[in-house]
């Protein structure tokens, strides 16, 4: 069956796929400049980053809380989905756990500033940290209970905590420029290890 044309025959399909990607090229856009210049960027540099002009992401998210709310969801998918990848192609599983815990931080870093963009529509953000905890705690538990198979690190670290752990330690980071979370993470990690290396990963050990 032939495919339905808008006017000037673009294929309808067609359509729709564009529109999925330019909604993917400005999430991805708004994430990399939220790290950068915080929550309340100027909406112009997302759209600058992603390529498109403001028509075309104001259709897409007409509001910027709309915009956050959609980069928040599209970060917990992507860290989501990232879990079992690494397991499958890390060298092993703690070396999944710790590039996943990186991908998690980076994730906390893009969130900063959410309950303030969404402070008008708490019913929203209720959902989506439901939402965080529901899709990202199994993950961090496949990839504790691998690391532990493993024999990588010790039993009895559960998900909840690290991750919480985790976001308490990312506290701070843009108030105080001195402050590096990593490398206390980096340092939390290798105190799970069942056999630390002194010399593994960033190197926060070094002297």
């Amino acid at each position: 069956m032939p495919t339905a044309a808008q006017p000037g025959g673009t294929p309808a399909r067609s359509k729709r796929a564009d529109a999925v990607r330019n909604q993917r090229t400005l999430l991805d856009a708004a994430a990399e400049v939220f790290v950068t210049s915080g929550i309340d960027a100027p909406i112009r540099e997302i759209a600058a980053r992603a390529g498109v002009g403001l028509g075309t992401l104001y259709r897409h998210f007409p509001t910027r809380a709309d915009l956050v709310a959609a980069v928040y969801s599209h970060q917990i998918e992507a860290c989501a989905e990232a879990g079992p990848k690494l397991l499958a192609e890390a060298d092993s599983p703690f070396e999944a756990l710790r590039r996943w815990v990186d991908l998690f931080v980076d994730f906390l870093v893009t969130k900063h500033g959410l309950a303030d963009a969404l402070q008008s529509d708490s019913d929203r953000f209720a959902a989506l940290h439901t939402r965080f905890l529901d899709r990202l705690m199994p993950v961090c538990a496949e990839l504790l209970d691998a690391a532990v198979d493993a024999g990588d690190i010790r039993p009895g670290m559960r998900p909840y905590e690290l991750m919480r752990g985790i976001g308490n330690l990312c506290i701070g980071r843009d108030d105080d420029p001195r402050y590096d979370p990593r490398r206390l993470i980096e340092l939390l990690l290798q105190g799970l290890r069942t056999n630390p290396h002194p010399d593994e990963g960033t190197g926060v050990f070094s002297p």
